[in-house]
């Protein structure tokens, strides 16, 4: 598991850049990535939402121009400079998000108090995974309340040497030209090689009592979308 403090370091360090090489490093794939959670979100059809790894905000964005107005929608970040940059796209627009600085691992948050939990690419990220999903297992409404993690995942084996030659050797390359933080995105692909698969993150989602409804594979498995129900 990542060291928090190391973490929150260094997506401090390319929080100005991070949206900027999200889309270069992904071709662009990552907007569809999020279009599929914001799809799963409208089905749960939620009144209070929370953004958990909120970031620049992105997930928590979208979230809010397809649910209804009336929803509530907290982004929560951990990472002070990450939540400057999302309160920065909220200039000029009349946008009700709250965003919030807060550990997943110890969520400010009432038990039995939110609808829908939705985390996109920072789930790799926590400290202590199982403690995190008990955390959320705790706000979210029982029986009824919504986690949807997007997430990298293992690829199809046919797919995978190529998909790795690419994290190890090309994505570190081409996010330092465009962050200056190599180092960063070093760390990226180390983290993406050794997390679970769609199976293993789904038998850590039910060994924290969560019903697992779904974990959809997207562009041949490096990407999947896990869905439980509290």
């Amino acid at each position: 598991m990542p060291e928090a403090s190391k973490v929150n370091s260094m997506f401090g360090r390319i929080a100005e850049k991070y949206d900027l090489a999200n889309r270069v490093l992904s071709f662009g794939i990552d907007r569809q990535w999020r279009r599929e959670l914001v799809a799963e979100a409208q089905d749960a059809q939620p009144k209070t939402v929370v953004d958990l790894a909120t970031g620049s905000g992105d997930v928590a964005f979208a979230l809010e121009k397809a649910l209804p107005p009336e929803t509530e929608i907290i982004g929560m970040d951990f990472c002070l400079p990450m939540l400057e940059e999302a309160e920065k796209k909220k200039t000029g627009f009349e946008s009700k998000i709250a965003f919030k600085h807060g550990d997943a691992l110890d969520l400010p948050l009432k038990d039995n108090s939110v609808d829908l939990v939705t985390i996109s690419f920072g789930f790799r990220n926590f400290e202590d995974r199982a403690q995190g999903l008990r955390e959320i297992q705790r706000v979210l409404k029982k029986g009824t309340g919504r986690l949807l993690i997007l997430e990298f995942s293992q690829p199809h084996p046919l797919y995978r040497p190529f998909y790795y030659f690419y994290l190890k050797n090309l994505l570190p390359m081409i996010a330092g030209f465009c962050t200056g933080d190599k180092a960063a995105y070093n760390y990226l692909s180390d983290s993406i090689e050794a997390f679970p698969d769609r199976q293993g993150i789904s038998k850590e989602m039910k060994t924290q009592g969560f019903k697992v409804l779904d974990a959809i594979p997207m562009t041949l498995g490096s990407v999947a979308l896990h869905v439980g129900q509290a």
